[in-house]
């Protein structure tokens, strides 16, 4: 696929990562342990058996990392912060070894002309909060704005972007739901209190941060997508309904409108949230932009076993269908329903089984698949939808969560034994893209 789109000079370029996925440093300098520390050390809980203890070792080769994407020529760097690097505990004491850190990557970025787009809670959680109950403690909640307003008061004229959360619906589901990932509880009922307490802590830290003042406009990154039924059977009808509810107007309800979804709430039943009053209207804050992560749509069946997509473009090594399609057809049904601030599309991209041949890591897959989106997210934007940039996802190779080490979603190859980094073909065919982007741009000029 050769299609060249062309997206306004104005629109952001970038490139995007998590802490725990690349930082390493896990005791260095004072930090706390985090529920994933845990969880990845705990045997059976990781696939490959691995941990995060070094991952990418982002923590001391930032420099090379941060030349890397100046490489790129991207204009933005979204990262989030490891909240135990800076508070151990969750509470307390603040730890000057773990602000330092980031404030040398700011100034690294800031030395390449990269703007920085900050992510305060990517699944994280300090270990202490965690024994004094986690996300199923409401305390929880008003220790994330202190640490929220700590960092805006921090570098909060420094950063382009503050988001409170990334994909609470896996903090909540994933964490609490199913446990594949950390604290790794099952119940339903937790889960969706949990939810809510996110929710409730999304709109804390929004009004904390905005009573410190700071240049940055606030928002939050939820993963969404679109809930297809696999038949026009009113079962799957309903299946599909109901997954867009508890999925996407879950958390996009409270935000925009103040309120949880009739339809979820209702099939929820007894194990709808606990809100206490005031709590919706908390959450209930104006703000600055929405992240929106896309990586395939829900394909709702209620066969036994579940009907399967036709997946005519394939699937990514993760196992998911490669639906471009459901990009477009997500940022339109938002569109329609919600007043919406400024979107970024703050991760898209695939897990692929790359692999260095003759010194370059050959990815054509992926190529395809963030051209392909990318003409769906400009068909949305021609549409009317205000979208003002893209990160792709990711950077690195990195620790993939319950996956470890075995899925690569990066644009650069890690060598985990030797931290080398190559640059694959995508991050080659991204740079040229962003030059000719430019080129257009100058020439519109």
């Amino acid at each position: 696929m050769t299609d060249f789109t062309q997206f306004p000079p104005s629109f952001t370029w970038g490139v995007a990562t998590s802490a725990f996925q690349i930082e390493g440093g896990a005791t260095a300098d004072g930090k706390g342990p985090s529920i994933w520390d845990t969880f990845s050390h705990t045997p059976g809980k990781v696939i490959d058996g691995t941990n995060g203890d070094v991952a990418c070792d982002h923590y001391n080769r930032y420099p090379e990392d941060v030349a890397i994407m100046a490489s790129l020529g991207v204009d933005a760097y979204r990262f989030s912060m490891a909240w135990a690097r800076v508070q151990p505990q969750g509470k307390g004491a603040w730890n000057e070894a773990g602000w330092d850190f980031y404030d040398r990557l700011l100034k690294e970025l800031e030395s390449k002309n990269i703007a920085a787009h900050i992510t305060l809670y990517h699944w994280d959680l300090p270990q202490g909060l965690q024994e004094d109950g986690g996300w199923l403690n409401r305390d929880t909640a008003y220790h994330f704005a202190e640490y929220a307003a700590e960092v805006a008061r921090r570098f909060g004229n420094r950063v382009k972007t503050i988001a409170t959360h990334n994909e609470p619906w896996c903090t909540a589901n994933l964490g609490y739901g199913n446990a594949q990932f950390a604290p790794g509880v099952t119940d339903l009922k937790q889960s969706i209190q949990v939810s809510h307490h996110l929710v409730l802590s999304h709109g804390l830290a929004m009004t904390a941060m905005r009573k410190v003042g700071s240049s940055a406009q606030l928002g939050i990154v939820l993963n969404q997508w679109t809930a297809d039924p696999a038949t026009d059977s009113d079962a799957d009808k309903a299946a599909a309904e109901f997954e867009y509810s508890r999925s996407v107007e879950w958390f996009m309800d409270p935000i925009f409108k103040g309120k949880y979804p009739e339809l979820a709430l209702k099939v929820h039943g007894d194990n709808a949230p606990v809100v206490q009053p005031g709590d919706l209207e908390a959450a209930h804050q104006k703000i600055d932009f929405l992240g929106v992560n896309y990586y395939f749509r829900a394909f709702c069946s209620t066969e036994t076993p579940p009907r399967q997509p036709e997946c005519k473009l394939g699937k990514t090594d993760m196992g998911w269908e490669i639906y471009p399609d459901g990009l477009t057809e997500l940022l339109l049904k938002l569109n329609a329903d919600y007043d919406l601030p400024p979107i970024y599309i703050t991760e898209n991209g695939m897990a692929n089984p790359d692999t260095i041949v003759n010194g370059e890591v050959p990815d054509e897959a992926r190529i395809d698949f963030v051209q392909r989106h990318l003409k769906a997210l400009n068909d949305a934007r021609l549409q009317g939808v205000n979208i003002q940039g893209y990160f792709l996802w990711s950077l690195l190779d990195n620790f993939e969560w319950n996956s470890g080490y075995a899925k690569r979603f990066g644009i650069v190859h890690v060598d985990y034994e030797t931290q080398k980094r190559t640059p694959k073909h995508s991050a080659l065919w991204y740079r040229d893209y962003l030059i000719q982007q430019r080129a257009e741009k100058q020439h519109a000029a």
